[in-house]
């Protein structure tokens, strides 16, 4: 089987499997259905990304010989990592996927010794449960070459979805900068959810951004709850009357 292929299954795979999790997590810490993550359909590439890397890892380590201890102990490091790593790069343009600050010892809030650990016993448990399983279902799919028409058509989804959610973003990024403020993706997501409900109006699960308000009219109520800053800057607000 082509190997990139089999590494878009997997992505693919991951993705949707790290959503599910994420989303029962919201909705046991925050008791709202809250759709998670930057993109607006059901995958977290993170999660994908993350599968791929565990994947890649255990496989190289056992070729090598070293011990399961060896590989999970990779494997959590590499986690960490990537968590690092795209926490900053969010970071730098003012806005948090996911923030860690009430956990100790965390660093700028995108990483911390709990979810490192957290990364450990997911290695554990992908080494021991999900390996075997994963294998199997890559030689169904091999068997079937035929799916992957279905893993491109996907693919090609969180590619849309990717362009649309980057717009998205862009204007949060300019909103969050011009004000030299961070912004939580997901304490906005569950400000709007919880004005929906207040306001008896139909939410959007999918798109909690596109309501009968503005997206402007949202960051400037987040900025007031959270007590960014006292006043709305008029900059900002005649910024956000051109578009």
């Amino acid at each position: 089987m082509n190997i990139f292929l089999k590494y878009v299954f997997i992505f693919l795979l991951g993705s949707i499997i790290g959503w599910i999790i994420e989303l029962i997590y919201r909705r046991i810490l925050h008791s709202k259905w809250v759709n998670p993550g930057f993109l607006v359909g059901p995958y977290l590439p993170i999660y994908g990304f993350g599968l791929v890397l565990m994947n890649v890892i255990y496989l190289y380590f056992d070729e090598q010989g070293f011990s399961i201890i060896a590989s999970v102990v990779a494997i959590c490091l590499c986690m960490t990592l990537l968590e690092l790593i795209s926490g900053l790069i969010f970071l730098k343009a003012g806005v948090k996927l996911w923030d860690y600050s009430d956990n100790k010892f965390n660093y700028k809030g995108i990483i911390c010794p709990t979810y490192s650990l957290i990364w450990l016993l997911a290695a554990l448990f992908y080494i021991y449960f999900i390996e075997s399983k994963l294998n199997v279902a890559l030689d169904w799919y091999s068997n079937n070459i035929s799916f992957s028409y279905v893993t491109g058509f996907f693919s090609g989804i969180l590619a849309l979805d990717f362009v649309y959610s980057t717009k998205l973003y862009n204007r949060i990024k300019e909103f969050a900068k011009s004000n030299n403020i961070n912004i939580i993706y997901e304490k906005l997501k569950i400000q709007i959810k919880e004005f929906q409900d207040t306001s008896m109006q139909k939410y959007s699960f999918i798109t909690p951004f596109r309501q009968t308000r503005s997206l402007f009219d949202y960051l400037a109520d987040y900025v007031k709850n959270n007590q960014l800053f006292g006043t709305d800057k008029p900059d900002v607000k005649k910024k956000e009357k051109k578009r």
